[in-house]
């Protein structure tokens, strides 16, 4: 029962912290370990009822470990050979690649490390597992989160939908940003169907190799797919989502000091946007439009990256005490 009780507090502080903001990146911790209770309160009550099914359970959440881990680095291993093919080689889109290859790699240095009697490479390994647990705990929940915002409805009345830029192929909108765009429409809309009257943002400002600003260019595919020119709010001087979302809402302020607005990105997008507008003191929920499969992966590792360096100080100072015991033995 002790496990039950602990979820249920658990449940609790997550309920209250997502009333209380549902763009905290904690909230995801809170969610986990109330799972993880629930998980550890149900296997006791199984093993009450039968210590039998309770055990064979367990061995076979711990057998499947190792498995999961291998399909795991399979996937992400195809997954990058697909978004190389597809997008091309740069840095953003070895990411997913770059996971597998290196999930691969530990499992081999840990085998090695087993049957070795080396030091050096017991304390490496040792430690790079230690670094690897945490951040993969942080991404688990940090994951976890994102599906769980992605999924909170949105029911007040809004003032303002803002679409956030992507970049452009020269003047033309890629078919990621035009996702974008099409689900601010839709949002546009409905708050419209429902008797309000709000105003779509385009934010995105001219960067290399395009022709015209980004913001422009998205302003004219709503007109082209029908949206009134008058309810569009051009913002064409931003080049981050930080400044996409200062200087909309610098925009917003002008025309209506206290506002609520949405904002639409892409799915993977979502959870550090919400953040950013946190940040920004902008009153917005943040929405996310589809994503091509095969693009996930690797934008998702991005965007838990850019947030786990966004708390630099304290994750690179947890990893490092969690590397040093290994490390120290050396000396």
């Amino acid at each position: 029962m002790i496990f039950f009780a602990a979820a249920g507090v658990l449940f609790l502080v997550f309920a209250v912290s997502v009333i209380y903001d549902r763009r905290l990146v904690r909230n995801g911790v809170y969610l986990f370990f109330a799972l993880v209770f629930t998980a550890a309160g149900t296997l006791f009550a199984l093993a009450e009822a039968s210590e039998t099914a309770a055990m064979i359970v367990l061995v076979l959440a711990v057998g499947l470990v190792p498995l999961v881990v291998l399909v795991l680095a399979g996937f992400l291993i195809a997954n990058g050979v697909t978004m190389l093919r597809r997008e091309g080689r740069r840095l953003g889109n070895l990411l997913s690649l770059g996971a597998g290859v290196g999930i691969i790699g530990f499992v081999v240095l840990s085998v090695l490390a087993t049957g070795i009697d080396l030091a050096l490479l017991r304390a490496f390994v040792g430690a790079v597992g230690s670094v690897l647990t945490y951040v993969s705990f942080l991404f688990t929940c940090f994951l976890l989160y994102s599906v769980f915002y992605a999924r909170l409805p949105h029911r007040r009345a809004v003032d303002f939908v803002v679409v956030l830029g992507s970049g452009l192929l020269g003047s033309r909108v890629p078919p990621l940003l035009a996702n974008r765009l099409d689900r601010g429409r839709t949002a546009f809309e409905a708050a419209r169907a429902k008797g309000a009257d709000p105003v779509l943002v385009t934010s995105g400002g001219q960067g290399p190799g395009e022709d015209l600003p980004e913001a422009r260019a998205m302003a004219d595919y709503l007109i082209a797919a029908g949206v009134p020119e008058d309810r569009i709010l051009v913002e064409d001087q931003s080049r981050s989502t930080e400044e996409n979302l200062r200087f909309s809402s610098e925009l917003m302020r002008e025309r209506k000091s206290r506002y609520r607005c949405l904002v639409v990105t892409n799915s993977f997008h979502v959870m550090r946007a919400a953040r950013i507008a946190r940040t920004e003191k902008v009153t917005a929920h943040v929405i996310g439009a589809p994503t091509a499969r095969y693009y996930w992966p690797s934008a998702t590792i991005r965007e838990f990256v850019a947030i786990f360096l966004a708390h630099r100080v304290l994750n690179i100072g947890i990893c490092a005490l969690l590397a040093a015991p290994h490390l120290l033995v050396l000396l």
